[in-house]
């Protein structure tokens, strides 16, 4: 059916569905969501049923908004809302989207804003005529939230454009025929980094994970004939924001991308964070740059967010739910539901099936699953990874060790995830005592990622969403954390005899501010390099590791080598993979159990290793595919 005449026929259904005493002024359709305005939107405010009645028979997220006409006056609204809630809310801001009709209200005490059983918030969501919504305030103020945030806002004619666009692609005519579903491995099979795969169907082009290598900066393989010209590409879906699965992504839009991103919240803001930073050190070490900041703010404007078990229509034939990973904060399984139950294949991105300091183990339970992609990064026979607990005893005698020798502990982090994680144990810690209290430097994005964190608590444990917003509990707010804010700073901690501790980016000392300490403390016996995430083949962090005695580093455009004398130590237990018993585990509890399992992101004999033990175990079909080879699904 022509898209024109499908939008018609779901415009009179909206108008036989909703009650007869609803006045709507405008049915538009934004992504894969219905857009109904009402010029007495203080009617319907309160009212779930409708919205909910209508998606159920239309099979498409509905959303009712205020016309944009009818909004009052948003400094008088404000003064409104502000006198009906309570000063116990502690109310740190109120943003106006006219576009939307959204008054988005940021409160310490969001429970305070909603009343009891929510009464507070319908009384004000009647009173102002807008589309009042409730969000707790983080008390950590991240600079990239709100820059991600307000610049979407300011660009909100141009996002509109991108979501109709979309909604049209939604309902294109379809072919008739055979249908199938097949994948290409274009990066990060059989190899760790520049992950990046090609699901297709008869319909529809959707690509999951866009990412780079970080030690040698190679990019997927986009010169296959299935992705020219880009915007044969329906979608890009990212399972995450570490550098690895989302750092080509900006690249796309760079060469005539046009489609839309499909990732969590949390993931939008961190890769905005990272592949910022990561042109800064690009041009810091002199790299190529595969793209420029002006790419990214244009990745952001077609990012369209979704939930954990939030599914949306992606192509006229593909559904995309995500679940959580595990990993890092807002990482997915993105579990995608082909055809009217022809196929369903979920991409596991990075999982951790366990209960860490951060987050719940990854999800083990779908609707259907035929095929399954999963990671190797541990997949190999003998990498068997302590517990947690065992960790943090085997962290605490280090760092005991290193206090009694009086040296410096330098430990290279990824910023988000093994900062934060690494951080919550450091600081227990020394609040109970069991190593000396001394100044630990944050630096790098370390403060800010930690910052994003706090900004989505829903995908945090319950534990420790509780403790961060209990001011006084809050682990992330203890005084011994200090931030490393310039070059001033950072070489004065370079340069003072005091102990310390300090978590420097990036993580695999391939760049960054880890390199400047290295450099300065190398020398000395009596200080400490703690590793406690994984170091790929090939990075200069693996290479310390297992023991080299000199290293020739880059510094200020010249090549000088580093003599090392330090302490080298290396934390198991950390890491946001699933070793090889938590991978066996994983499948094992898999609900329901899949009839495939390709396995990726992964060194060579690790895939192999691991899809061997899973066709011997299990039974089940399992393939550890090359880059560049294509597996038809279905």
């Amino acid at each position: 059916m022509n898209p024109d005449r499908l939008f018609e026929s779901l415009r009179e259904e909206v108008r036989r569905l909703i009650p007869k005493d609803m006045v709507v002024s405008a049915i538009e359709f934004e992504g894969s969501v219905i857009i109904i305005y009402t010029p007495e939107y203080d009617k319907f405010s309160g009212n779930d049923d409708i919205p909910r009645t209508l998606a159920q028979n239309l099979k498409r997220r509905v959303d009712i908004r205020p016309d944009p006409s009818a909004l009052g006056n948003p400094e008088k609204v404000r003064e409104k809302i502000l006198s009906m809630i309570p000063a116990s809310a502690e109310v740190f801001d109120i943003n106006f989207i006219e576009e939307t009709g959204e008054a988005i209200i940021e409160a310490i005490n969001p429970n305070e804003v909603l009343g009891r059983e929510g009464q507070l918030l319908s009384e004000i969501k009647k009173e102002s005529g807008w589309n009042v919504k409730v969000m707790r305030a983080p008390p950590i103020p991240s600079k990239t939230v709100s820059e991600v945030r307000g610049y979407i806002r300011a660009k909100m004619d141009e996002r509109h454009k991108l979501l109709k666009s979309v909604a049209r692609s939604l309902v294109r005519p379809t072919i008739d025929g055979e249908q199938w579903v097949r994948m290409t491995t274009m990066g990060g099979f059989r190899q760790v980094g520049r992950s990046a795969t090609l699901l297709t169907t008869r319909e529809s082009r959707i690509l999951i994970d866009c990412g780079l290598d970080p030690n040698s900066d190679a990019t997927p393989y986009f010169a296959i004939p299935e992705t020219q010209p880009l915007n044969n590409i329906d979608a890009v879906v990212l399972t995450h924001a570490h550098l690895d699965h989302c750092g080509t992504l900006p690249a796309l839009f760079k060469y005539g991308y046009e489609g839309p991103v499909y990732c969590t919240p949390p993931t939008r803001d961190l890769m905005a964070l990272l592949q910022l930073d990561n042109i800064k050190l690009g041009y810091g070490e002199a790299k190529k740059q595969h793209y420029e900041a002006q790419h990214v703010r244009k990745e952001i404007l077609h990012t369209i967010t979704l939930k954990y078990n939030e599914t949306t229509d992606i192509s006229p034939d593909v559904r995309l739910t995500f679940h959580n990973a595990g990993h890092i904060l807002g990482s997915a399984i993105a579990h995608f539901h082909v055809g009217d139950g022809l196929h369903n294949v979920a991409f596991s991105g990075d999982i951790k099936f366990e209960k860490t300091w951060l987050f719940n183990p990854a999800n083990n339970r779908f609707p259907r699953l035929e095929s399954l992609v999963i990671e190797s990064t541990y997949g190999g026979h003998n990498d068997v990874q302590p517990s947690r607990v065992d960790a943090s005893e085997e962290m605490r005698n280090i760092l005991a060790h290193a206090a009694k020798l009086g040296g410096k502990v330098l430990i290279p982090v990824f910023a988000v995830g093994r900062s934060q994680e690494v951080m919550l144990v450091i600081e227990e810690l020394m609040r109970t005592g069991k190593i000396p209290t001394a100044n630990v430097y944050l630096d790098g994005m370390i403060w800010e990622a930690t910052a994003i964190h706090t900004a989505y608590p829903e995908y945090l444990n319950s534990q420790l969403r509780t403790q961060i917003f209990q001011q006084n509990e809050n682990p992330f707010l203890s005084p011994i954390f200090k931030r490393v804010e310039t070059a001033d700073m950072r070489e004065e901690i370079c340069h003072s005899p005091d102990p310390c501790i300090v978590l420097a980016t990036s993580g695999m000392m391939s760049g960054g501010p880890v390199l400047e300490y290295f450099r300065e403390w190398a020398d000395d016996s009596k200080n400490t390099l703690l590793f406690v995430g994984y170091q790929s083949e090939g990075s200069i962090g693996r290479t310390i590791q297992r023991g080299r005695q000199d290293i020739a580093l880059s510094y200020k455009g010249k090549s000088m080598t580093i003599s090392i004398d330090m302490n080298r130590v290396t934390v198991d237990g950390f890491s946001g993979h699933s070793d090889r018993k938590q991978l066996m585990k994983y499948i094992s509890s898999l609900e329901p159990k899949p009839d495939r399992i390709i396995i990726g992101h992964g060194e060579d004999r690790k895939c192999t290793d691991l899809a061997s033990s899973i066709y011997k175990k299990f039974n089940i079909e399992t393939k550890a595919p090359l880059n560049l080879e294509t597996i038809r699904l279905r």
